[in-house]
C-alpha cells in the first residue's frame, strides 16, 4: 500500500508488502454461460485481494461522505467486490463511477488496475446511462417505533429461514442425509445484482433458473436470511419479501398490500411509507411450477394499483411485467420448463443459471457420505465410470439418492456392476426401497393396480408438462385415495400447500421415472399387455430440439434403461411386476424413420438418442438403431459426452462422416480436494483418456468412415496424440480431414504426421486457424515426402506471416500427387510481388499433377495479377482451373490476361467473379475468347459490374467459340436487351446444347446440355469446382 491515510472511522487492515494482488481466484466463473457476471461491468474488481478490497472501501467511504446518504463502515465491511461495484454505480452514475474507481486505484498505486478501468470506460462510454449530478437516494423517514417494527420483521425472517435448507423435499427416512452447499452458487450469491453492460445499470429483474432440486429455493431463502442480517447489499435500504406463487394465487382476490400484511402483520401504517419508495423493494418470487392458473399477458388486463384487489394470476402478472411497482427489484426462481411461460411478461431480464455440483463437489459428497474408506472408493469409482449417473448427481438431492441406493447394495453384499448395470437400475434399487416390503399387508393385486395408476399419472403429466396434479388427474389415472395416501406415506407424492386435493411428485425425477416405467409394465390379463408408445411420443423422447435437451430427456433415458434385460429383471424383482418388451420392438421401427426426417444439426451437442442407446447397453439393439447413421455431428464438452459418443460411434457400422467439436480443453481436468495429495489428478482423468481413445478407435475400426471435420476445438497433448495415432492406424480409411477454427496448437507433429502415415488421405482443409511457422515447416516436410498422397490442400483464411506462404510455395515443387491448391482469403497480397512472381509460380508448376489453383478473396489487384498472367504461359503443370474471385481486379489487367489465355493450352476454367471488369474489360476478354488458340471451356463472370453494352461482343463469342461450354453472367445488369441479344446467339449456334448460360436470378435461360454442371477437371467432385 502507498503511504496514505485511511478514513478515521474505519478499522485498519494488517499490513502487506503487496500493493495489489494479481492472483485470480481458483473459482473464476465469468466465462460460464448463465453466471451473474456475464456481461457485468468492472469484472477486474474480483481480482483485487481481500486486503486491498478493504483499503478500497475505506477510500470509497471518503468519496461518499459528502452525499445525502453517507455510508458507514458497518454497511461495507463485509461487502463483496460485486456489492462494491453496485455501490459505485448507484452513487456515481455514468462515467463518474469509473472516474472514482480510477482515482482510488491511483491513490493505492495500482497502475495496472487504472489501465483496466480506463480501457473499460473507453469501450462502453457511448452506451452508459446519462450522468445525474443530483443523484442521491433517500431513505424512508421512520417515526419512533417504526424502526423497531422493521427490526422485528427481520428477526422473524431470520427465524423462519434458518436453517436455510428444507428437509421436507427430501424423500425417505433421511437417517443418513446431510446437506452440502454448492460452491458456485455461493459465489453467484453476492453477484446477483451486479450492474450489466451496455448501460451499466443494476438489473431490475433477475431470473434464476435451474433444474428441479438444484437449489433455487435455497438460494432465495439465503437472500432473505442474509438480507435480514444486513449481509446482502447492506448499503441498499431494501425491504425484502419472499412469495411462493401459491400465496399469490389464492381463490379469493387480494391486493399486494394484503400480501404484505400477511407477511408482516401490523405493518399497514408503515406500508404507505415503504411503498412511497418502490425502488427499495426487493421481491422474491418462487414456485411457478405449482401455479394452477394461467399468467395474463394482455397489458390492458393488468393493474398498476398495489392497493387494488385482483385475481392471483392478474396480480402476479402485473408484478412480473413491472406494470405494478416498476421500480422494484425482482428475483424470480424458475425451472427451465417455466421460462417460456414467464418470458413474454418480463422486461430486460438478467438470466442466471444454477449449475449445481461440479465434479469436485460430487467427489466430496461421496467421500463425506461414505467416509474415506475402501468401500467409499469403490462406490465413487463405480459412479464415475457411469457418466450419465454421475452427471445426474449435480442435483444435490439426486446425489444423496444415488449414494443411499448404492449403499443399500453394498450393505447387502451385492456386486455393484451386476446389481446396477446402468444408471436407471440405481434408481430402481433406491425408489423400490420406498415401497412396502412383501411381508407387509399389501396385496400383489392392489400393489400392481396402484403402481399402474401412479405410472399413468406420471406419464400423462409429463406429456402435458404438468407438475400440479388435481382430482381430475387422479381420476383419469384411476388412482384412488388409498393409493394417494400410500404414496404420500412413501414420500413419492406430496400435498400442495394451500391447495385442497392437489398433489405433486416429491421430486421431478420420481415423475420422470414412473412415467417411463408406465411403458414397460406388463399386464397379462389384458388383450394388449402393455401401453404402446406412438410415433410422436417416441420422437419427443429422443429428439434434441435445436441442439438443446428436452425436458423429457430423463424420461427417455429411463425408458431405454428399463428395456435393458438386466435392468428389467431388477424392475421385476424390486417392484414385484412383469415387464413387457413390446415398446422395444416399436423403437427399432421408429428410430430409423426419425433420423431420415431429422438430419444432424450443426448446432447440436450429442444427440439425445445417443444417451438413450448408451443406457440400454445392448450391442444388437444399438447397432440396428444406428444402421441409417451415415453422418454424425457432435459437440463434446464433458466426460459424459465423450463416453456416450464413443459407445455409439463404435456401433455405427455404416458411418461415413464425423463432424466433431471439442469445446473442452482436456488438459484442465479437475483436481481432487485437499484430502488428496497436492497436484494429484481427479480419478475421472484416467477414464476420460480411455473414453477418448475409444472414440478415436472408430477411425481405425470402421472402414467406411472417410471424412473427419474438427471445428472450434481445443485438444490437450495426450488427446491429440490419441487422435493422431488412430488416424495413422493401418486400418484407418480416412480420405478427408477438415480443420476449421481449431486451436493452433493442434497443428503439431502428431496431427501433421497423419499426412504421411495415412496412405488413404487425399484432402486436407485448414480454415480460420493461426498457422505458426513451426506448423508450416512440418506441413512442408510432409508434402515433400513420397509417402504423402494428398491431392487437395485447402488453406483458407489462415493467419500467417508472408514468409510462411513463401516457404509453402517453395516446398510444393517436390509433391507428386497434389492436384488442387486453394489459398483463399489468406492476405497473399502482403507477400509482395515475389510470391506471385514467375519464379514462384514456376516452382508451383514443378508439382506435375497440379490442375487447380485458387487465390480467391486475396486483394491481389492488377499489379499482383500481372505476375500471374506473365507466368501462365510458362507453367509446366497441367493447370486446368484458375480461380481469382474477388481479387480487386479491374479493366487494366485484361490486356495481359488476353495474351496469357491465348498462349496457355491447358487452362480450361477461369473464375473472375466479383471483380470490377466492367464493360471495357469484358469486351477485351471477348477478343481473347474469339481467338482459336483460347481453349477455355468455363468462364465465370458473376457480379463483374458490366451491362448490356458488352453483350454484343459476348454474343459474337458464343457464335464463334467452339470450346466454351459454361458461361456465368449472373448478378450483372444486362437487362432485357442483353438477354435477347444472347438468346439470339444461342439459337444460331450449331452446338448450343454444349453451352450453359447462368443469367440473372429473375430470369433463366439455359441450353439442353446433357451436362448440367461444369466438367470435373480434377477427377474429384469435391474439389472440382470450389471457389
Amino acid at each position: 500500500m502507498s503511504d496514505v491515510n485511511p478514513p478515521s472511522d474505519a478499522p485498519i487492515p494488517s499490513s502487506s508488502s503487496s500493493t495489489h494482488s494479481s492472483h485470480t481466484p481458483p473459482w473464476t466463473f465469468s466465462c460460464y454461460p448463465g453466471s451473474p457476471c456475464e456481461n457485468g461491468v468492472m469484472l477486474y474488481m474480483r481480482n483485487v485481494s481481500n486486503e486491498d478490497l478493504q483499503w478500497f472501501k475505506q477510500f470509497l467511504l471518503n468519496e461518499l461522505s459528502a452525499g445525502t446518504m453517507p455510508i458507514t463502515w458497518d454497511q461495507v465491511e463485509t461487502a463483496s467486490w460485486a456489492e462494491v461495484v453496485h455501490l459505485l454505480i448507484e452513487r456515481f452514475p455514468g462515467r463518474r463511477a469509473w472516474d472514482v474507481t480510477s482515482n482510488i486505484f491511483a491513490i493505492m498505486k495500482c497502475d495496472k488496475m487504472c489501465v483496466l478501468v480506463r480501457r473499460e470506460i473507453n469501450a462502453i462510454l457511448p452506451t452508459l446511462e446519462p450522468e445525474d449530478l443530483n443523484v442521491g437516494e433517500t431513505q424512508v423517514n421512520l417515526e419512533e417505533g417504526e424502526s423497531d417494527k422493521i427490526w422485528q420483521y427481520k428477526l422473524n425472517v431470520m427465524e423462519k429461514y434458518f436453517p436455510i435448507r428444507d428437509t421436507m423435499t427430501w424423500p425417505g427416512n433421511q437417517r443418513d442425509f446431510f446437506y452440502q452447499d454448492v460452491h458456485r452458487h455461493e459465489e453467484y450469491f453476492p453477484c446477483l445484482l451486479l450492474p450489466k453492460r451496455p448501460q451499466g445499470r443494476q438489473p431490475k429483474t433477475v431470473v434464476i433458473q435451474g433444474a428441479p432440486g438444484i437449489g433455487k429455493t435455497i438460494l432465495a431463502k439465503k437472500v432473505m436470511y442474509e438480507w435480514a442480517r444486513n449481509k446482502f447489499y447492506a448499503h441498499k435500504p431494501w425491504c425484502a419479501f419472499y412469495f411462493h406463487c401459491q400465496e399469490v394465487n389464492q381463490t379469493t382476490d387480494q391486493s399486494f398490500s394484503e400480501l404484505i400484511e400477511h407477511k408482516w402483520p401490523g405493518s399497514q401504517d408503515l406500508m404507505s411509507k415503504i411503498m412511497s419508495k418502490p425502488d427499495q423493494l426487493l421481491l422474491l418470487l418462487d414456485g411457478f411450477e405449482e401455479l394452477t392458473s394461467t399468467l395474463i399477458d394482455r397489458l390492458e388486463d393488468l393493474s398498476e394499483d398495489w392497493r387494488q384487489k385482483l385475481p392471483g394470476s392478474v396480480l402476479l402478472s402485473s408484478l412480473l411485467s413491472k406494470t405494478m411497482l416498476p421500480e422494484a427489484t425482482l428475483l424470480i426462481m424458475i425451472r427451465f420448463t417455466s421460462w417460456q411461460t414467464c418470458k413474454p411478461l418480463l422486461k430486460c431480464p438478467s438470466l442466471v443459471t444454477l449449475p449445481g455440483f461440479n465434479t469436485m463437489e460430487k467427489i466430496k459428497y461421496f467421500q463425506m457420505y461414505f467416509g474415506h474408506t475402501e468401500e467409499g472408493d469403490q462406490v465413487l469409482s463405480f459412479a464415475m465410470e457411469n457418466t450419465i449417473l454421475f452427471s445426474m448427481c449435480r442435483v444435490p438431492v439426486v446425489c444423496w439418492m444415488v449414494c443411499s441406493g448404492l449403499k443399500q447394495q453394498m450393505e447387502r453384499g451385492n456386486n455393484l456392476t451386476q446389481a446396477c448395470p446402468n444408471a436407471t437400475s440405481v434408481f430402481v434399487r433406491y425408489i423400490s426401497s420406498l415401497f412396502p416390503t412383501r411381508t407387509e399387508n399389501f396385496s400383489r393385486k392392489i400393489h400392481q393396480a396402484q403402481l399402474e395408476g401412479l405410472c399413468h399419472l406420471a406419464a400423462d403429466s409429463m406429456w402435458h408438462r404438468k407438475w400440479v396434479l388435481g382430482k381430475e388427474d387422479l381420476e383419469e389415472a384411476k388412482l384412488d385415495q388409498t393409493g394417494v395416501t400410500a404414496f404420500l406415506g412413501m414420500s413419492i407424492l406430496r400435498r400442495i400447500a394451500g391447495e385442497e386435493d392437489h398433489y405433486a411428485f416429491t421430486l421431478v425425477i420420481f415423475q420422470e421415472f414412473f412415467a417411463a416405467l408406465f411403458y414397460v409394465l406388463c399386464f397379462p390379463q389384458r388383450l394388449k399387455n402393455f401401453h404402446v408408445l406412438n410415433h410422436v411420443n417416441i420422437q419427443r423422447l429422443i429428439a434434441s430440439p435445436r441442439g438443446s435437451k428436452s425436458y423429457l430427456s430423463h424420461m427417455g433415458v429411463f425408458l431405454f434403461g428399463f428395456l435393458n434385460e438386466a435392468c428389467a429383471s431388477a424392475v421385476e424383482q424390486s417392484f414385484r411386476c412383469k415387464v413387457s418388451f413390446g415398446n422395444k420392438r416399436k423403437l427399432l421401427k421408429v428410430i430409423p424413420l426419425l433420423h431420415k426426417c431429422d438430419p444432424p444439426s450443426p448446432c447440436g451437442g450429442v444427440p439425445q438418442l445417443f444417451y438413450c442407446l448408451h443406457e440400454i447397453r445392448e450391442e444388437v439393439f444399438v447397432s440396428q438403431a444406428l444402421n441409417d447413421y451415415h453422418k454424425v455431428v457432435l459437440r463434446i464438452g464433458n466426460n459424459k459426452e465423450v463416453q456416450v459418443s464413443a459407445f455409439c460411434l463404435k456401433r455405427c457400422r455404416y458411418l461415413q462422416e464425423v463432424e466433431l467439436t471439442v469445446t473442452l480443453n482436456f488438459m484442465n481436468v479437475w483436481k481432487l480436494s485437499s484430502s488428496s495429495q497436492p497436484g494429484s489428478e481427479a480419478p475421472e482423468s484416467n477414464g476420460l483418456h480411455r473414453w477418448w481413445q475409444d472414440l478415436c478407435s472408430v477411425f481405425a475400426t470402421n472402414d467406411k468412415l472417410e471424412v473427419l471435420t474438427m471445428t472450434n476445438s481445443v485438444l490437450g497433448t495426450p488427446f491429440m496424440k490419441a487422435l493422431a495415432a488412430a488416424l495413422r492406424h493401418p486400418q484407418c480409411k480416412l480420405q478427408k480431414l477438415l480443420l476449421r477454427r481449431v486451436n493452433s496448437t493442434m497443428l503439431n507433429q502428431d496431427l501433421i504426421g497423419v499426412l504421411t502415415g495415412n496412405q488413404h488421405l487425399r484432402y486436407l482443409e485448414i480454415q480460420h486457424v493461426e498457422v505458426e511457422s513451426k506448423a508450416v515447416k512440418l506441413l512442408c516436410r510432409a508434402l515433400r515426402s513420397p509417402r504423402c498422397h494428398l491431392q487437395c490442400l485447402r488453406l483458407e483464411n489462415c493467419l500467417a506471416t508472408p514468409r510462411i506462404w513463401t516457404d509453402l510455395g517453395n516446398n510444393l515443387q517436390g509433391n507428386r500427387h497434389l492436384k488442387t491448391l486453394i489459398l483463399r482469403k489468406n492476405s497473399l497480397e502482403d507477400c509482395g510481388a515475389y510470391y506471385l512472381s514467375v519464379a514462384q509460380l514456376e516452382r508451383l508448376s514443378q508439382s506435375k499433377m497440379l490442375t487447380h489453383l485458387s487465390l480467391a478473396e486475396n486483394a491481389l489487384k492488377d499489379e499482383g495479377a500481372k505476375h500471374i498472367w506473365n507466368a501462365l504461359p510458362h507453367l509446366r503443370c497441367p493447370l486446368q482451373r484458375l480461380v481469382l474471385r474477388k481479387c480487386d481486379l479491374t479493366f487494366n489487367c485484361c490486356q495481359d490476361m488476353i495474351s496469357a489465355l491465348c498462349k496457355n493450352k491447358t487452362l480450361k476454367s477461369l473464375d473472375l467473379s466479383f471483380n470490377s471488369l466492367k464493360d471495357d474489360g469484358v469486351i477485351l476478354l471477348c477478343e481473347a475468347l474469339k481467338n482459336p488458340d483460347c481453349t477455355l471451356q468455363i468462364l465465370e463472370l458473376e457480379n463483374c459490374l458490366f451491362t448490356s453494352i458488352c453483350c454484343q461482343a459476348m454474343a459474337s463469342v458464343l457464335r464463334k467459340n467452339q470450346h466454351l461450354r459454361h458461361l456465368d453472367m449472373s448478378k450483372n445488369a444486362i437487362g432485357v436487351y442483353g438477354i435477347l441479344t444472347l438468346c439470339e446467339a444461342f439459337s444460331s449456334q450449331k452446338k448450343r446444347e454444349e453451352v450453359i448460360f447462368c443469367n440473372p436470378a429473375w430470369i433463366q435461360v439455359t441450353s439442353f446440355s446433357p451436362t448440367p454442371h461444369p466438367p470435373d477437371f480434377t477427377g474429384k467432385s469435391d474439389c472440382a469446382y470450389p471457389k
